[in-house]
């Protein structure tokens, strides 16, 4: 649905925008409208389009094509400082300021009011503690910032954005570290700052707060418009739909097409966590695994899945819950105890989080056995040698030979030697975090039969991914995740793809 003409409510139009890197086209002739009094909310899975249309419009990319009007008048703007002298202003989900100034400074950072040529501290402490009244806010604005929550930091965030004279207000996933008082307390400024004419974009994965303070939904898919929406006249079904590209008829049509089954006889309880949960991280929850099992971590981006994973390998501590491993108490105050459960864990982003560009694929494979045994136990290069080309042949990893730096394979053949990392150190259980993110279908499949192979031989399987199909596929329970807790789990014919998204989809309980 293209962007309408300007009208006495539009506030700010963008036509037919497009922004290309090398490779990849981001935003391929995206409109959007935003009128004045509204909260727009930006809706759309990863590589969607979401966050570089917010830097086209705050000035931290230029467009390659189409326009951009603020209150019918055309802008270019070339940096975010000059958008926000237009009048456009952003609030990050990691707030962008000053934590050692005090809270007055950050406010006023930049365009500090003067007297007889010097800095009129009376005044800025004045209008800084105005500033916040007006959003509700008592603090001293002398202390330092990073003396006061993140919900505190977030709201000086907005006051310094209205105090340059904002007219558009971008809230990049505000709510990502708030509890939910603090949510509460976001919301009434919003529509606080709503009534008084400005226009809010929100960006937020979270769709019980999307419907609580959206009036309109703009959706974006693989940097493609696919619509503009008024919150009230779109089911959550219909939106999910239309984020990951399925037509909801079809959905809803779909044959059943579910996993292997429910793990049965023989398989016993390898993990079981009661009440696992961290504070503005993921809500308490249960989860069961058995050997042989392959779970399924169902969501929409934001959902919670990383998170759990990253509680579950000791990356994050938990705050709350039990987690048993054979029956016994386990606690994994970092990876290191993990892995001396023998537990693995491939991560979402290989790139930063997994490989070592630099290093050979030898070196990459053997890094997690070699931590295990410890350095002072070290493998001989021909050890080495060995194991990397075991598993290169193993798992059909196209390289020239072990030695090759990593950097130079494609994504399918970087994912498969990071799985080998894990499957040289015999794993228990293995975590898989979008493990066929970025890869060929040929690559997909391949991972896909492996992970049905290791199920087979016993392994225990956490298998994450945005791709639902591919959970329906691979998965003997889906765990459902909404907004950071668990809203569903489903075994042998509930495992389709049409009750996944319905269990998202569901309203509050």
């Amino acid at each position: 649905m293209p962007a309408g003409p300007l009208n006495d409510t539009s506030l700010l139009i963008v036509r037919a925008v497009s922004k290309s890197f090398p490779g990849v086209r981001a935003l391929d002739g995206v409109d959007f409208t935003l009128r004045r009094g509204e909260i727009h909310t930006l809706m759309g899975e990863n590589g969607a389009g979401k966050s570089t249309l917010i830097k086209v419009i705050t000035g931290v990319y230029q467009a390659g094509a189409g326009e951009i009007l603020l209150e019918g008048h055309a802008i270019q703007p070339r940096s975010p400082a000059e958008a926000q002298r237009l009048g456009i202003s952003t609030v990050y989900q990691e707030v962008n300021l000053v934590p050692f100034l005090s809270v007055a400074e950050n406010i006023f950072l930049g365009r500090q009011p003067t007297k007889f040529g010097r800095i009129d501290w009376k005044q800025i402490n004045t209008r800084a503690a105005e500033s916040l009244r007006r959003l509700d806010i008592e603090i001293d604005v002398t202390q330092a910032l990073n003396s006061y929550s993140i919900a505190i930091q977030q709201m000086v965030a907005i006051a310094r954005a209205l105090d340059i004279d904002a007219k558009v207000l971008v809230l990049d996933e505000p709510t990502s570290s708030l509890d939910a008082n603090e949510v509460r307390h976001l919301f009434a400024v919003m529509r606080k700052l709503k009534a008084q004419g400005l226009g809010i974009i929100f960006v937020s994965h979270f769709l019980d707060q999307v419907y609580e303070i959206s009036d309109r939904f703009t959706v974006l898919r693989n940097g493609k418009l696919v619509g503009e929406y008024e919150t009230a006249k779109l089911p959550r079904l219909e939106l999910i739909a239309k984020m990951i590209g399925k037509d909801l008829d079809a959905v809803e049509a779909m044959t059943r097409h579910h996993g292997p089954g429910p793990v049965t006889g023989e398989h016993k309880p390898l993990l079981r966590a009661s009440g696992l949960g961290r504070r503005g991280s993921l809500e308490p929850l249960d989860l069961t695994i058995h050997t042989g099992e392959v779970v399924g971590l169902a969501g929409l981006l934001g959902s919670g899945r990383t998170e759990t994973a990253r509680l579950l390998f000791g990356i994050d501590r938990a705050e709350t819950g039990v987690v048993e491993v054979d029956g016994e108490a386990a606690r994994f105050a970092s990876p290191r105890a993990a892995i001396a459960r023998r537990f693995g864990f491939c991560p979402e982003d290989r790139k930063t989080q997994a490989m070592i560009p630099d290093l050979s694929v030898r070196e990459n494979i053997v890094l997690a056995l070699q931590a295990s045994r410890g350095w002072l136990r070290k493998f001989s290069a021909a050890e080495q040698h060995k194991l990397a080309t075991n598993y290169i042949k193993a798992l059909n990893i196209a390289t020239p030979d072990a030695e090759r730096p990593i950097k130079f394979l494609s994504g399918g053949n970087q994912q498969k030697a990071m799985l080998a990392r894990w499957l040289a150190a015999q794993p228990r259980l293995l975590i898989l975090d979008e493990p066929t993110r970025g890869i060929d279908v040929g690559a997909k499949a391949e991972i896909e039969k492996l992970i049905a192979k290791l199920c087979g031989e016993g392994m225990a399987i956490l298998f994450i991914s945005s791709e639902l199909e591919e959970v329906v596929r691979s998965s003997h329970r889906v765990v459902v995740l909404r907004d950071r807790r668990k809203v569903g789990e489903l075994t042998g014919d509930k495992i389709d793809l049409a009750e996944i998204m319905k269990a998202i989809a569901a309203g509050s309980a």
